[in-house]
């Protein structure tokens, strides 16, 4: 099956002009950093022709060091909310791609690489049965998550936008997906909100804002954005489930047996703190 296909190989298995850059560790103790091509759920078609992620459907990454163990724990960047962005950047190998730029589901794509090659593919983390809400210190392999590929058409190549008719109001939409900028903007939006005082705020609408460029020709965001708050219930989970069931990335979804009452269950793997500080030993 052709979905099967595109599992993520790796899942199985700055100095200034003029100054010359040593490789230390290969060239004092012979040992080579891995590098790992990881394929793009994206496959490269949301980039536009100057991108240097445009048509590309592998990227290549090495393996973390200790200088990304400093990025994950800087609180500067914690606080910004970029360490996942400092941390591709630094593993990438072609320094033109903008980080910040990709999708979520291609930085994702490479966070999970990042931590196999960094850490292993088990991933213990404690998690909840759904069938009975007890909570189970439970291990992922990493390895058998499988790449969500885009299988919808954008409405050009090299275009982050794809056009859908909402079945109540019959609008003609345009969508994108999100990207790593967005995700950021959005995090210090609600963080804003919430210092602010604010409560029962509705996620849903915040990325709905962010995901929906066009209606019926119209690209004004104050306008859209109160469009999105009139939407019919049924138009606005017909675009998210739209958006959800079409977004490139990786299928975070595994399985569990419940150590309580027996049951397996298909669930949601949880990203905790230990995702990328793995218990020792």
């Amino acid at each position: 099956m052709s979905d099967r296909n595109d599992r993520n190989g790796v899942f199985t298995g700055g100095a200034g002009p003029g100054i010359p850059v040593r490789d230390v560790m290969k060239d004092d103790f012979g040992f080579e950093i891995p590098v790992e091509s990881v394929p793009l759920p994206s496959k490269g078609a949301v980039y536009p022709p100057d991108s240097p992620l445009h048509g590309c459907e592998t990227v290549d990454i090495r393996a973390m060091t200790a200088r990304e163990e400093d990025i994950l724990t800087s609180r500067a960047l914690i606080k910004k909310g970029t360490v996942i962005t400092e941390l591709i950047k630094s593993c990438l190998i072609d320094k033109r791609i903008d980080v910040s730029k990709m999708l979520s589901g291609d930085r994702n794509a490479l966070m999970v690489a990042l931590r196999i090659t960094g850490y292993g593919a088990d991933y213990n983390v404690e998690a909840e049965c759904p069938a009975c809400n007890t909570k189970s210190k439970q291990t992922f392999n990493l390895s058998d998550l499988e790449i969500k590929p885009l299988q919808v058409e954008p409405v050009q190549n090299g275009a982050n936008l794809f056009e859908v008719t909402l079945p109540i109001t019959k609008k003609r939409v345009r969508f994108k997906f999100l990207t790593g900028a967005d995700e950021e903007e959005i995090m210090i939006i609600q963080d804003r909100k919430k210092k602010a005082g604010g409560v029962g705020d509705n996620l849903v609408t915040t990325r709905l804002q962010f995901s929906l460029v066009e209606v019926e020709g119209k690209t004004d965001k104050a306008l859209i954005s109160s469009f999105i708050r009139s939407l019919p219930a049924r138009d606005s989970l017909f675009l998210r489930q739209t958006i959800d069931q079409n977004e490139p990335g990786i299928d975070m979804k595994s399985h569990m047996e419940c150590p309580s009452c027996s049951e397996t269950s298909e669930v949601r793997i949880p990203l905790g703190a230990t995702f990328f500080w793995p218990d020792a030993g």
